[in-house]
């Protein structure tokens, strides 16, 4: 395969990938935001409008993100112009019911995490593709759309998505609908280069929407745009899958824990004993010389 930096790229044609949170627990709950998820369509259509309307030949794929599974539900490179709403919309309730079908199988306490971590990785394989296809490609971008709760339990799938778009040189931009801030998005636009923003009036999603992320990225070298006050970087043990600031970590592959094991449990490395538990050699020297 090329390697990315010898990859040529057009300036002003961008290709979006957009990944949707779905997950059915999230909109169903009041309190989790002000957005019914209609009108939260309807602010994302007239968003993917106007990108296609910017240069006829930015491409837009969107991705479902659901409770259980992920999902392609639109190519605007394979689906008509004059079918575009339609076409999306029915693929949205087809994935909706499917992923609420899965959902009644096990009982979920709560909002639920999305499969954030699957949306991503199918984000990035699509990009691949488009990248083995020849040698000029759109500007590719991911904008993340995402309303549920960090799922620590996808920390290391997560993390291995991000990592693997700062490789491609792919920015992660993140629109976060929900009431918490999302670490997992704060970490991935920080790292690849991307925008992270919160909307405090989601009524005006789409101008939030049009505003920020609508833009190539050649333009945004002389727009200014929001910058996170802050990045939250702790992460989840490997043991509990709960978000720690403090914990051990494997000198060999790097797992963490937020209790001390003797044996990791992902490369299966022995760990010492604490040096405090042990004698040091100048004590055993000393006593030895005494007697």
């Amino acid at each position: 395969m090329t390697p990315v930096t010898q990859k040529l790229y057009t300036d002003d044609v961008s290709l979006l990938m957009v990944l949707l949170d779905t997950n059915p627990f999230f909109w169903s709950t009041s309190k989790s935001t002000s957005l019914s998820f209609s009108n939260f369509l309807s602010h994302v259509l007239a968003f993917l409008n106007s990108v296609l309307l910017l240069n006829q030949f930015n491409q837009v794929v969107v991705i479902a993100t659901g409770f259980n599974t992920c999902d392609y539900v639109y190519d605007s490179s394979s689906s008509p112009t004059n079918q575009r709403a339609e076409t999306l919309l029915r693929k949205f309730e087809e994935f909706v019911v499917k992923d609420e079908q899965l959902s009644k199988e096990d009982s979920v306490h709560g909002i639920g995490n999305s499969l954030l971590s699957g949306s991503l990785s199918m984000a990035l394989c699509y990009i691949q593709r488009v990248f083995r296809s020849g040698s000029l490609h759109p500007q590719p971008r991911i904008l993340c759309l995402h309303g549920s709760p960090d799922g620590p339990g996808q920390y290391v799938a997560v993390m291995n998505a991000i990592f693997s778009a700062q490789r491609l040189m792919v920015p992660i931009d993140s629109c976060v609908l929900g009431v918490q801030h999302s670490a997992f998005l704060q970490q991935a636009s920080y790292i690849t280069g991307g925008v992270y923003l919160k909307p405090q009036q989601l009524d005006g999603l789409f101008q939030y929407l049009s505003t920020v992320f609508g833009t190539d990225l050649h333009s945004r070298r002389f727009l200014q745009l929001p910058k996170p006050v802050g990045v939250d970087f702790r992460a989840s043990c490997f043991c509990h899958k709960n978000t720690i600031d403090m914990g051990y970590i494997c000198s060999v592959c790097l797992s963490i824990f937020c209790k001390h094991h003797k044996k990791c449990s992902t490369c299966g490395s022995v760990f010492g004993q604490a040096q405090t538990n042990a004698p040091s050699t100048s004590n055993q020297k000393r006593k030895t010389a005494d007697t």
